[in-house]
């Protein structure tokens, strides 16, 4: 496997992006979109999560794609944001079709940023629809920034010395010796840790590729501390987490293969993040097919795809807290500020 010649999600043919953020509030929205109405599933396994419309994603339900995924920050008031994207598509006529109505298709997912610092009063309605419909009009294929941005602009994950380091939004990419590619994007902002003990080792170094994340390797010996469950207690609310992303390939699935898929992902949180999956975070991933190439007949091909989504995944929320910037009033230092890493 190597990385797709960005090493972002949009190295899966079909893809674009969109971001809006705001520095005042320091919370944002990404949303994920493909050039067609796309196959997709989704797996919490979060005990806290927030979403919306995750149920018609399921394999035995009757809405067959989605026009787009939506990754908000924000807490349950984040859940507007899908709303904003859906006002865009209603505008070019884009959504499922049930008679004269066209209905836009747009499942999304929250993490709860409220306590980070930024400007919470917004009166008497949240400003995340807007900023949907500004993600959805900022739409573009390519290359796009990681870390203070989007979904990931005010998120924060576990830090050296029982403290916090800024989350963010991460992405990478694979592609496998059969042509096909996998991406993954991912809002890191963690209860638990993606650094080793007290030091700046990530624990998702077993699949870094390319020093894309530092290149720092295992810290050897592997430090007693690195056992001990390190978590956002104290320095943040309990309930201010989740990490919630997406995996994207463009090999074509059912539902039941996407949703599969986003199950196996999961290992990229479990590989990435100590603790992850807790009570107290709501850990989402949705999966999305852009159906350009056939999967193949092997009954390895789909195992192969399912395990390089979790690495991918895992490399991606090493790359969200690595690439995070430092902003005027930030409660928590970047990874680098905290390490003395440049």
């Amino acid at each position: 496997m190597r990385p797709g010649p960005l090493n972002l999600i949009t190295d899966v043919p079909g893809l674009s992006i969109g971001h809006a953020d705001d520095v005042r509030l320091k919370s944002g929205v990404t949303v994920i979109v493909p050039d067609q109405p796309a196959v997709a599933s989704v797996m919490v396994l979060g005990g806290a999560p927030g979403s919306r419309d995750t149920e018609l994603l399921a394999p035995d339900q009757t809405v067959p794609a989605v026009d787009a995924i939506v990754l908000s920050g924000g807490s349950a008031f984040g859940l507007d944001a899908a709303g904003g994207v859906q006002a865009r598509f209603a505008e070019i006529g884009r959504g499922f079709s049930i008679g004269k109505a066209v209905v836009p298709i747009v499942p999304g997912a929250i993490l709860f940023d409220l306590l980070n610092g930024g400007d919470k009063t917004w009166g008497r309605y949240a400003p995340y629809r807007e900023l949907g419909y500004q993600a959805a009009t900022n739409l573009a294929p390519g290359a796009f920034p990681l870390g203070t941005i989007g979904a990931g602009a005010g998120a924060s994950v576990s830090g050296p010395n029982g403290g916090a380091l800024k989350g963010g939004l991460g992405s990478a990419s694979a592609v496998l010796p059969n042509g096909i590619t996998v991406g993954a994007i991912v809002a890191v902002n963690a209860l638990g840790a993606a650094t080793i003990g007290d030091g700046p080792h990530f624990w998702a170094a077993a699949f870094e590729e390319d020093d894309e994340f530092g290149g720092l390797g295992w810290p050897s010996p592997i430090p007693a501390a690195a056992r001990a469950i390190r978590t956002k207690f104290g320095a943040v609310s309990s309930l201010a987490n989740t990490t919630i992303g997406l995996v994207a390939t463009d090999a074509a699935l059912t539902k039941a293969e996407a949703r599969r898929l986003a199950v196996m992902a999961h290992d990229g949180f479990a590989r990435a993040l100590w603790p992850s999956h807790t009570p107290y975070d709501g850990d989402t991933i949705f999966a999305l097919s852009t159906a350009r190439q056939p999967l193949g007949t092997a009954a390895t091909d789909f195992l192969e795809l399912g395990a390089t989504a979790a690495a991918v995944m895992a490399r991606a929320v090493a790359r969200g807290v690595f690439s995070a910037t430092p902003a005027d009033g930030d409660p928590w230092p970047t990874w680098a500020r905290a390490f003395g890493q440049g």
